[in-house]
């Protein structure tokens, strides 16, 4: 049974096959950006199969029964549009940005890949090394190589560690039948979501896409228990033909629904969150210790991470560890100031505030309100969350959260000459 329900200009609608579809109209705009979500990310692969999810988003790029590669790369393009996609640890997304006259279009070509991919041999094998390229791309960016060498490090043993991208010896042995198993079994309507915002008709979009992802419904799918594995600290160094040391501190953080988040993105703003934080003010302002500082905060489902992230000279590293632990004893032991967490905040609604003028950041904020909490999460609400955090909740939640023996470290050095 098809179901609707709406909230102001968002409305959500449920298919009999179990497919969603969420639209946020944008009467003031004449664009569109419109996603295909899949609830599936590199967490959900099997270690023989580690960076499927990412290379399959690649091959759906590569033809279907309807086209071939240069007619998906053309069939945007030519209408002044673009198509691209991005996977992460929990989802994959194919999106495209295009004239509101031109969602027609758009979503039939975004329907043809997720539907009537052929996966060619030949484009197969040429991806393979297309992706071996990109993650060399990532080995050679020092800021990439040590996030993805930190993440194994604090998951180590649980697939959220592993790299996205996978490995050269899993990308390599990947077969069209396991991209149509994999297909078979995480592409099913009740895993799939369209998020569409823009000068859009929600009507409309049930149409298109009633008629072009008429995907039969096969049953619920179904994803793995994966229980955390113990977090112990953990201090790890990798060495690279680079000129500066790249170090993170950090720890696992917070799941997406953890009722402390609030808390923690006002700490991550304070500590790391622009120019006038405190750690780029110390560090690099007071001291001139780096070029780049900042913190980083990301959720999972069930958990997160949270670090400070710094390149700077090796000759430096003693000093920079140093304070920055201090920055975190001082948040853990003197109370925010009333301005401070007053412009805090306003740099968070002011970000949230700025992030509306663009239709994709709508449609993806749009499309993960309803992944992670089946519901949208309204601007008012965030705003009204923000602005009802104190000093004292902040303080008692740094106490713990900012306990120094709970952070691991990675250092990326400079090989010896």
């Amino acid at each position: 049974m098809q179901t609707t329900e709406s909230i102001t200009e968002i409305k959500k609608t449920t298919l009999p096959n179990g497919l969603k579809i969420v639209t946020e109209k944008i009467e003031s705009v004449k664009s569109v950006t419109a996603g295909i979500w899949v609830k599936t990310g590199s967490r959900n692969e099997s270690d023989e199969l580690a960076g499927i999810t990412h290379f399959l988003e690649h091959m759906l790029f590569k033809g279907t029964k309807n086209r071939n590669s240069y007619e998906i790369s053309k069939s945007m393009e030519s209408v002044g549009g673009y198509l691209n996609a991005f996977t992460s640890t929990e989802y994959t997304c194919y999106y495209t940005r295009c004239l509101d006259s031109k969602l027609d279009r758009g979503l039939d070509v975004l329907s043809d890949m997720v539907r009537n991919s052929i996966f060619p041999d030949e484009e197969l094998e040429k991806e393979k090394k297309v992706v071996l390229e990109e993650m060399k791309m990532y080995k050679d960016s020092p800021d990439d190589y040590i996030f993805e060498l930190f993440s194994s490090q604090v998951f180590n043993g649980h697939p959220i560690g592993r790299p996205i991208i996978g490995f050269e010896e899993t990308v390599s042995s990947f077969s069209r039948q396991d991209l149509y198993d994999y297909i078979a079994s995480r592409y099913r309507p009740d895993n799939l979501l369209v998020a569409v915002a823009g000068n859009v008709d929600h009507d409309k979009v049930i149409e298109l896409i009633s008629e072009k992802l008429d995907l039969e419904a096969t049953g619920e799918t179904t994803n793995e228990e994966q229980p955390l594995t113990p977090y112990e600290t953990t201090q790890q160094k990798a060495y690279k033909a680079i000129e500066q040391t790249h170090m993170i501190m950090g720890r696992r953080a917070l799941n997406y629904d953890h009722p402390d988040k609030y808390l923690l993105l006002l700490a991550n703003t304070i500590l790391g969150g622009g120019m006038s934080s405190r750690l780029h003010q110390n560090i690099r302002e007071k001291y001139g210790y780096c070029y780049s500082i900042g913190t980083f905060n990301q959720s999972y489902t069930d958990s997160g991470l949270f670090g400070v992230y710094i390149g700077t000279d090796k000759g430096y590293v003693d000093h920079v560890r140093e304070l920055i632990t201090k920055e975190f004893e001082k948040i853990q032991s003197e109370p925010v100031g009333k301005e401070e967490l007053s412009e805090a905040k306003t740099q968070l609604k002011g970000k949230l505030m700025l992030s509306q003028e663009s239709t994709s950041n709508r449609m993806t904020r749009l499309a993960k309100s309803e992944l992670y909490f089946n519901r949208f999460v309204t601007l008012d609400e965030l705003v009204e969350n923000i602005d009802a955090v104190t000093s004292e909740d902040l303080l008692e939640f740094s106490k713990e959260f900012f306990n120094i023996d709970e952070y691991s470290e990675t250092l990326l050095l400079p090989e010896e000459k």
